[in-house]
């Protein structure tokens, strides 16, 4: 660097994660080794999102800046040899976003520092990356305590002259978790046919809207359970869980370009039949009565349910329901195939506390836990690639989960039924989801 043999930015207590309005506080260091004359000496402290239609590329078709702000710490002089230090903070705005990154666009942060020289000198720049978390309470989303709960009836041929009827319903205990929580499932299929079904699907799903002139679409599957299939005119229930791996939060308020949104997929091959339950992820859990209980078991024929309303099914699909009740023969268990949760031993894999964020009622397995440490280690994840960034006295550095899959996803302009989101399920009057348990 010539006359410049250090030139970096600090932050306070090496602190790289912050809140929206906090201070930002740090020094930019200097050690020269000859007078270096310049005209100002600037910090810059900027946020913003950009997003295109072609992955990984950084010329943005659409931008949007969320803070610009700019202090001068030395006006016109010459830095003699030796080292300098030059202190500087910032405010961050309340409404800034979480801090994201995806294959189509990100949400950034930084601090810049710059030495402007005379003319015909060479200027000197740096810059140091912070990431923001913008905390989303799960007690502020209406009916998020509620279970969610989808039905679908599939009719449909086989053996060419044969008809058959089923019904796949799915249930989660809540609508909304944070990481390190479990997701409690419950499915139940009934199969009124002469014929097996095949094997039984939940996933986690999440998308990502990059709202460019046409949006994009990045669909990843973070977690996988299957199941065996259902005997031919048999009634069977199916309960499995879902670790909630570490995950950007649901949405991103303050941002307009890109939109993150979860939900569980119940699928059945042959006959094909799916139902989605949208969920929202979120950083502070639910503060549940401890005199509220979540049923455990798949919803039953004659059950009601007073937790909470959802949009209603068409009225064909309700009388159909009735009819497979009032026939419905004793209730098998399905067993699971695999899970993608698990070692082939079947034992849950091994993660790090670290892995989740701090927050109340989150459930991290007990072989998990640092009972002696002071406070658990705080982490972020900062988009759909999973890198999280520890905060301590070291340089940040990426680690990964192995509750996630690995990056195996697919994207498209626009998907044949994009799964609607959390708060399309609880206000379209159409919707396809049904409370009647």
């Amino acid at each position: 660097m010539g006359k410049l043999q250090e030139f970096d930015i600090t932050f306070t207590n090496n602190k790289v994660v912050y809140s929206p309005g906090e201070s930002i506080c740090g020094a930019v260091k200097i050690r020269t080794s000859n007078p270096l004359p310049f005209k100002a000496i600037k910090v810059y402290c900027q946020g913003s999102c950009g997003i295109s239609n072609k992955i990984n590329d950084s010329s943005w078709m659409l931008e949007e800046q969320y803070f610009n702000s700019t202090l001068s710490v030395a006006d016109k002089g010459t830095l003699v040899a030796g080292e300098h230090s030059f202190p500087f903070q910032f405010v961050i705005p309340v409404a800034a976003p979480t801090s994201f990154e995806g294959p189509f666009g990100r949400i950034n942060y930084r601090v810049r520092a710059a030495i402007d020289t005379p003319r015909f000198s060479k200027d000197y720049k740096a810059q140091r990356p912070f990431y923001l978390l913008n905390l989303l309470n799960l007690n502020e989303v209406p009916d998020i305590e509620h279970p969610s709960y989808a039905v679908t009836t599939k009719k449909f041929n086989y053996l060419l002259v044969k008809t058959g009827t089923l019904m796949l319903k799915a249930r989660s205990d809540l609508r909304g978790y944070i990481p390190g929580q479990v997701i409690k499932l419950a499915t139940e299929i009934h199969n009124k046919s002469g014929k097996d079904t095949g094997c039984v699907l939940a996933s986690l799903i999440q998308k990502v809207t990059y709202k460019t002139k046409r949006p994009m679409y990045d669909l990843r599957t973070i977690a996988e359970v299957e199941g065996a299939g259902v005997k031919a005119g048999k009634h069977a229930e199916w309960r499995e869980q879902i670790i909630v791996p570490p995950l950007p939060q649901s949405a991103l308020a303050g941002c307009s370009l890109i939109d993150i949104d979860y939900f569980i997929q119940v699928s059945l091959k042959s006959p094909d039949a799916v139902v989605t339950l949208p969920i929202c992820i979120g950083n502070i859990a639910l503060n549940l009565s401890p005199s509220r209980t979540m049923p455990s078991s798949p919803v039953h024929c004659g059950a009601t349910v007073t937790a909470g309303v959802t949009p209603s099914a068409p009225p064909a699909e309700e009388e159909l329901d009735e009819r497979l009740c009032a026939g419905a023969v004793a209730s098998e268990e399905i067993p699971t195939k695999s899970h993608s949760q698990q070692d082939p031993s079947g034992q849950p894999v091994t993660m790090s506390p670290s892995a989740f964020s701090h927050a109340p009622g989150a459930a991290l397995p007990p072989s998990h836990r640092q009972p002696d440490a002071t406070a658990p280690l705080f982490c972020v994840s900062t988009g759909a690639t999973i890198p999280f960034f520890t905060e301590g006295n070291v340089t940040p550095i990426p680690t990964s989960c192995s509750l996630i899959l690995p990056p195996e996803y697919s994207s498209w302009d626009y998907p044949h039924e994009p799964p609607p989101t959390y708060e399309e399920s609880c206000s379209s009057a159409n919707s396809s989801f049904n409370s009647r348990q």
